[in-house]
Parts: C-alpha cells; structure tokens; sequence
C-alpha cells in the first residue's frame, strides 16, 4: 500500500517571470507594438536586402514607412545599413547580432500565433482567444 504524499508547492519556473513592471519586457513589447517592426526583421532573417528587396518581402508597408522603420531599427541596433558606392548608390540592409538573437523569441511568437490565434479567414478571428482553444 503506497501513502499518499502530500501536495508539492509549485516550483518556481527557471525561467525569468516579467512583471507588469519590468523596464525590460515594457521595452520588448513596444518594439513589437510599433506595425511593420516584426515583418520588417524577419524579411531581413532571408538575408541582406535593399530597400526595394525588403518592400516586396513585406507586402502593404509604404516607401515612406519602411524607410521610417528602418531608420529606428537601425538606431537600436537591430538592423545595420551598410552603404555602396557607385551611381545610383545602394543601401543594403541586414540583421545585426542584437537582431540575429531577437529572431528566437520571433520564432517562437510566431510558433505560438500559429498554434492559438485564428487564421485571419477564420470566422473567430475578430474574437480574442478563449483559454484552452
């Protein structure tokens, strides 16, 4: 005969839980709120692009948009712009480190999306998510 035992406490997670209050997560979640900034990163995780290149991997972003976008991702690091010589000269955009590691909890938002957010077709998806669909 086996004793029951009793409830274990919940062990805490090895993970970093944020809190409401976290400068850190604040951060992330601003970055990600700004439209295009996602799209925009991962269109640059195909490899280095021109402007033009990167406009036709994000599709309904406006020159002046993009450019805007690109600007402020350059100015935080995520993006480097590496300029050409010559005539017309030529701007190429790519991922910096600090943007090659952001690709992970891209990924793994992305996963996410897929396996709990309603297709854009789906009749639920003007509806938030429930708990456990």
């Amino acid at each position: 005969m086996t004793t029951p035992h009793p409830p274990q406490p919940a062990r805490p997670s090895a993970h970093p839980q944020p809190t409401e209050s976290s400068p850190a997560i604040t951060r992330a979640f601003a970055l990600l709120s700004r439209r295009w900034n996602g799209l925009i990163l991962m269109a640059l995780a195909k490899g280095s692009a021109d402007f033009a290149q990167i406009r036709e991997r994000v599709p309904g972003i406006s020159d002046r948009m993009l450019a805007q976008r690109l600007q402020e991702l350059t100015a935080i690091d995520l993006v480097v712009r590496d300029d050409r010589p010559g005539l017309p000269s030529r701007s190429r955009y790519a991922l910096s480190p600090h943007g090659n590691a952001f690709l992970i909890p891209l990924a793994i938002l992305f996963l996410w999306a897929e396996d709990h957010l309603p297709s854009s077709d789906s009749p639920a998806s003007d509806q938030p998510a429930t708990p456990g669909s």
